[in-house]
């Protein structure tokens, strides 16, 4: 716990106290584009304050200024601009007294650990590192130290894991190791930027309970970014709601909750799904803009689930993927990543996938596409099975079944235009009497995914994220499939861009009948699109039912561990 005493005059002034930020990046050589527009905002002591807003609304990078971690020759922050640590101006310190403080009474968790943390580093090394550069310590008691904070974290067997490489630890472990490394020196002031991103909710769960708890016994105070209001009302004290580089909102986070003021704030509430209604569409941001309000939302409820009577156009029985690896000289070891999963899909529905890393989720979809090899079990298309057919035989159904990556940064190659990445696909299946007639479905198909036929012309790094994740979608539909496995394909987006991309998945499947098989850890979202869901722990399927009775009443003990995760924002 911090020693440090502060007067009673200090104590009631904010820990941080930000005013009249703004921040400009360097476009070209004679422009520069302000991306941060004069912010101001405390962050008092004891306390959480959340930062909320899409990707570009500018909190990572006011984040990044507080700890100096701007780029020098690219980056400039206004004059005018104040950023007070306890009364100390950080923005006039020199390079080496901003670097002893952000290391030791500032600290940051950045969002991906990975990226993060060195792999070529022991975590007891990198957590070491910190105590030795700040607290003066030497290696054996950084090394002492390091296995007392993993297992603050909630590391298990933490004497051993001091050990580990990062590719060692699952992504959930890397994370607690970042946060091991920000409290290593017991900060005044933890910056956590999106920690939880692309965590299963159970994982989220508990580094969200760690930061709490970190917080009151250390008593931090403590900034959360992050773009999802959900994770705020379980978390925060305080709110402020960015857009644009402005702060168009700020209160208590119950003031937030139940009386926000700006459209924007009422905008990014409604986005995402709720576990109590299914809208027949998920309000977007422009449903509350410009003086909308959400009154031309659609209030209709949409019903989901199976009857058992319906085409049945996927059957997988006894589905099995193992991986091998070398054991000894000549042995080799086995890993079932996949056992003996069944279900059947029917045409026009959706089969929602849950469960959280190395449940299996992701093998199945790569296992029903042929992009891994099937060990054991039948995958009947029409009554065919898929799995035990030839290279050649499977060509035909490639065009019928397809697959949205995760990652839409990656999915995309970034040599070809747009246009390209589309055509490609139709002339290998040859689809189209020639370019000009398939250009011109290109062009159709990027209107219907809610692009400008501009977009033709363009490369993938002239888009954003949720851009990218349309144009990946576009390129399954030139194929005109019949089951799209989506994996994971909006869980790394905004809220109210994921509200878009499942919007356009639904209009899909009403217009073209596809079905799918939706992947995901987010169970909210599983909710509003599946009809049934499928539970999946340690490559197994424990629970199978249609999602509104899953919902209502799960009976196997890890679903109900998995819907006790779900974040459900302000409580009582």
């Amino acid at each position: 716990m911090n020693s440090t005493n502060t007067t009673p005059q200090a104590a009631d002034q904010p820990l941080l106290r930000v005013r009249d930020l703004r921040v400009s990046f360097r476009a070209d050589k004679k422009t520069m584009i302000e991306t941060v527009k004069g912010i101001s905002f405390d962050i008092p002591r004891d306390t959480t304050v959340a930062l909320v807003g899409e990707s570009g609304s500018g909190k990572s990078v006011s984040s990044l200024a507080v700890m100096g971690l701007l780029p020098p020759d690219n980056s400039s922050i206004a004059a005018t601009s104040v950023i007070e640590f306890e009364g100390r101006n950080l923005l006039a310190m020199s390079i080496d007294e901003r670097r002893d403080m952000c290391g030791k009474e500032i600290s940051m968790i950045f969002q991906e650990p990975m990226t993060s943390l060195n792999p070529v580093f022991t975590v007891g090394f990198q957590i070491g590192e910190v105590l030795r550069l700040h607290m003066g310590m030497d290696a054996k008691q950084a090394r002492k130290r390091s296995i007392e904070l993993l297992e603050e974290v909630g590391i298990p067997s933490p004497a051993t894991k001091v050990d580990a490489y990062p590719s060692q630890m699952s992504g959930g472990q890397q994370q607690r190791v970042m946060i091991a490394m920000a409290i290593a020196c017991e900060p005044k002031l933890l910056i956590a930027d999106e920690p939880t991103t692309a965590l299963d909710v159970t994982i989220q769960k508990q580094i969200i309970d760690l930061i709490e708890a970190l917080r009151k016994r250390h008593k931090m105070s403590v900034l959360f970014i992050t773009h999802d209001l959900a994770l705020v009302g379980e978390i925060a004290d305080q709110v402020i709601v960015m857009r644009h580089g402005e702060v168009r909102e700020k209160g208590t986070v119950r003031q937030i909750f139940e009386n926000p003021q700006d459209p924007y704030t009422k905008a990014l509430l409604m986005c995402r799904p709720s576990l109590d209604t299914r809208p027949w569409r998920l309000p977007v941001i422009s449903d509350y803009m410009n003086g909308n309000n959400g009154t031309e939302l659609d209030l209709r409820e949409r019903t989901r689930g199976c009857s058992g009577k319906e085409d049945i156009l996927l059957d997988v029985r006894g589905l099995g993927k193992s991986f091998y690896s070398r054991e000894g000289l000549f042995g080799r070891k086995e890993f079932q990543a996949v056992k003996d999963v069944s279900f059947k899909l029917a045409r026009g529905k959706t089969l929602g996938v849950v469960g959280e890393s190395g449940s299996g989720k992701t093998t199945v979809g790569l296992t029903l596409m042929r992009l891994h090899q099937a060990t054991a079990g039948q995958a009947l298309f029409e009554g065919k099975d898929i799995i035990g057919m030839s290279n050649q035989e499977f060509m035909s159904y490639k065009r019928r079944i397809q697959i949205i990556f995760q990652n839409p940064y990656a999915s995309l190659n970034p040599r070809f235009t747009i246009g390209q990445i589309l055509l490609e696909p139709m002339r290998i299946h040859q689809i189209g009497s020639d370019d000009n007639e398939r250009t011109e479905m290109a062009m159709q198909l990027l209107q219907k995914v809610g692009l400008p036929t501009a977009a033709y012309h363009r490369y993938p790094h002239e888009f954003s994220g949720g851009q990218r994740q349309r144009i990946a979608i576009a390129r399954c539909l030139t194929l005109r499939p019949e089951v799209l496995v989506c994996d994971e394909s909006v869980s790394a987006l905004d809220v109210s861009v994921q509200a878009q991309v499942l919007n356009l998945l639904q209009d899909l499947q009403e217009e073209f009948g596809m079905s799918y098989i939706f992947i995901s850890h987010d169970l909210s979202v599983v909710k509003y699109l599946a009809d049934q869901v499928m539970v999946m722990h340690q490559g197994k399927v424990v629970e199978l039912a249609n999602s509104d009775d899953l919902y209502h009443n799960p009976t196997h003990p890890y679903t109900r561990q998995l819907l006790s995760a779900i974040p459900r924002g302000l409580q009582n």
